[in-house]
């Protein structure tokens, strides 16, 4: 199904509802939860997925695992999304947290298929059969660390946001501490003991997250000048792999 509401067939008596859909850019979906656990698949662009206990950057041609349950939202750049949506009693093995994963081709081309079929498919036939090969696919699957704690409140989380929406290498921790009211050493372990992380390698990690979006629109040389990395070089052993691979395979 293309474009259509879930809420208008999530009463259907199938284990996996398929729904894709085409955003609009820099699109908003406000928090949200939905009863069945869900498989957000990006074609196209980035995704921004956020819960209470973190934020989630989902690369073109990568997916995250939602569970049912989980308020969340998402900000959908230049995004076309395939997305399954799956009663709980039938993937047991769902992971209890949001989850953003490789997507093999095989399993690219299945959710594809799946995304073609109607509201009614028949279960039984080679839909069923299409959508079940689905599931036993998503067991295979390698998560991504593309991951980043949030903390629970004010005044840190506000602070957080702010930062991954517009990162910048000359933000110290001084100035979190005034804009926080509140002393370096305070600061410092107030952050630690929600997120695990300093305040300073949080911000290193966040800039890591940030320049996955830059580059569906910049080269790798732009992206790590933008964000303060001293070379092309040092942004690749930041994050991990060739830049370049983040930047998906083509959408329909």
């Amino acid at each position: 199904m293309r474009n259509a509401r879930l809420a208008d067939h999530d009463h259907l008596p199938v284990d996996v509802l398929p729904i894709g859909t085409r955003y609009p850019p820099d699109f908003l979906l406000a928090r949200h939860r939905h009863r069945r656990a869900q498989l957000l698949y990006g074609a196209t662009g980035v995704m921004l997925v956020e819960t209470d206990e973190g934020s989630w950057t989902v690369p073109a041609d990568r997916a995250v695992l939602i569970p049912a349950g989980v308020e969340h939202e998402v900000r959908m750049l230049d995004v076309t999304t395939w997305s399954l949506y799956v009663e709980p009693d039938a993937v047991p093995w769902w992971p209890t947290r949001c989850t953003v994963v490789e997507v093999e081709p095989l399993l690219r081309e299945l959710v594809r298929a799946a995304n073609e079929l109607e509201a009614d498919y028949d279960v039984d036939g080679r839909d069923g059969a299409l959508v079940r090969l689905v599931l036993h696919e998503l067991q295979r699957v390698s998560p991504l660390p593309l991951r980043i704690s949030l903390p629970p409140g004010a005044p840190l989380r506000p602070l957080c946001r702010a930062y991954l929406a517009a990162p910048d290498v000359a933000v110290s921790n001084a100035d979190w501490a005034r804009a926080a009211g509140m002393s370096e050493r305070t600061l410092d372990r107030s952050f630690r003991a929600a997120t695990g992380m300093s305040p300073a390698a949080w911000r290193a990690r966040a800039r890591v997250l940030a320049s996955l979006p830059l580059l569906r629109t910049c080269t790798v040389t732009e992206t790590a000048g933008r964000l303060g990395y001293a070379s092309p070089a040092a942004f690749t052993r930041a994050i991990g792999r060739n830049p370049s691979s983040f930047r998906g395979a083509p959408g329909d």
